[in-house]
């Protein structure tokens, strides 16, 4: 089997599929590049479910799948009183990856510019031109796929060497209770009154979709991964004991590990060869976010090859925002910044619609400024001061 294309799309997860949904209708006055798109058979290789936030103002391309949305958010610091706020004419916004990959294949189903082909990828190889995509389709069959152009969404098999690197790792039930316990109103985006472990910081995480149904998560910044039952237990703990949400029923299940590293993520790795998504670089390195990057990214790339221009994917986040969360890491890694102090004492001094627009590295210098200076000065300069003198080693998660 021999297959030809201009654009070929390893990977069927959040970047493949936007960058799909990009290609798939002409736009006037830019040409429409020939697509194949190509997703993993039902197995281990495909994306796990997931659920993906973000924020923006205003109607966005994927308001139709999305489960709900807040434009009011608290935070719980260990103790004491909540903070809240409004972040209009921001929306923070939830959407789940089977409503996302629903409404994307629907699209894509009335394009003539983007084929699907259900296969298993092997060797991605340079050729004068182009690349080609090895690969078998679902009986077996070896194949290639010839493009001009290969975007490689899937994650890589190990994290670039780093000064520092965390990850953030979660373990979520969307839940039924027996009584109207939530306000569905208000997104609650980290409650610190959860336990905190001996490395790292955690906290809970709920996002109400009624009265009675919301997402109840458990999250950690931490060096090390927990056993499938302390991922149980802390929500568990966090469900009963924080929220005392009573009787409930556990609807379903979300687990994740998104890495927090200041490596350098290449989006290049070959003449005609990139990366997108979280493997290109796309996810914030101080919070995990990743959705908004990923639109950022493949709208770039999108509109480069409509023009004809050689589509390098962009950095989804400026080279201001990857040291200043540089920073971030060592000093919450070194433990000298106290995590759940450090994130309650930002939401408490900043407005939450400026907290979130720094976050999305949509702020002046001056802007960034003042959020720094409402961290803890000391413990920040002394992690700055020292990273040019850390060695970038591979990220070794065995204990």
């Amino acid at each position: 089997m021999v297959l030809e294309t201009e654009v070929a799309i390893v990977g069927a997860g959040a970047a493949g599929l936007s960058l799909a949904h990009r290609l798939s209708r002409p736009v006037p006055g830019t040409r429409t590049p020939s697509v194949v798109l190509v997703d993993a058979p039902p197995g281990p290789m495909r994306p796990p479910r997931r659920t993906w936030c973000f924020w923006e103002a205003g109607t966005g391309r994927f308001d139709a799948a999305l489960t709900t949305a807040w434009r009011h958010l608290r935070v719980r610091p260990p103790s004491g009183a909540a903070v809240e706020g409004d972040i209009a004419p921001l929306r923070y916004k939830m959407i789940r990856s089977d409503d996302f990959e629903h409404l994307v294949a629907h699209d894509l189903a009335a394009s003539r510019a983007v084929r699907r082909l259900e296969a298993t990828v092997g060797a991605v190889e340079d050729v004068r031109g182009g690349a080609h995509v090895h690969l078998r389709d679902a009986d077996g069959r070896p194949g290639v796929l010839r493009a001009r152009w290969v975007f490689d969404s899937r994650p890589p098999g190990s994290l670039p060497a780093a000064r520092t690197t965390l990850l953030q790792h979660f373990h979520g039930w969307f839940v039924r209770t027996a009584r109207p316990v939530f306000d569905p109103r208000t997104a609650e985006l980290m409650d610190f009154r959860t336990p905190q472990p001996a490395e790292g910081l955690s906290f809970g995480y709920l996002l109400p979709v009624s009265r009675r149904e919301a997402l109840v998560e458990y999250t950690e910044f931490s060096p090390r991964l927990l056993s499938a039952g302390d991922y149980g237990t802390a929500v568990r703990q966090y469900a009963e004991e924080v929220l005392r949400l009573g009787e409930l029923q556990v609807l379903s299940t979300e687990t994740g590990v998104i890495p927090m590293t200041d490596a350098p993520m290449p989006r290049q790795v070959g003449a005609s060869v990139f990366r997108i998504g979280a493997a290109g670089g796309a996810t914030r390195p101080s919070t995990g976010y990743t959705f908004a990057g990923i639109q950022r990214q493949t709208g770039a790339v999108a509109a480069a090859l409509r023009r004809g221009r050689r589509p390098v994917p962009p950095p989804a986040h400026s080279a201001r925002s990857r040291a200043m969360d540089a920073v971030l890491l060592r000093a919450l890694d070194s433990g000298r910044a106290d995590g759940p102090a450090l994130f309650s004492h930002l939401f408490a001094r900043v407005p939450m619609r400026d907290l979130l627009l720094f976050l999305d590295g949509r702020t002046r210098l001056h802007e960034d400024l003042a959020v720094g200076l409402r961290t803890p000065v000391g413990p920040m300069l002394r992690s700055a001061l020292e990273l040019p003198r850390l060695p970038r080693r591979p990220f070794d998660q065995d204990p």
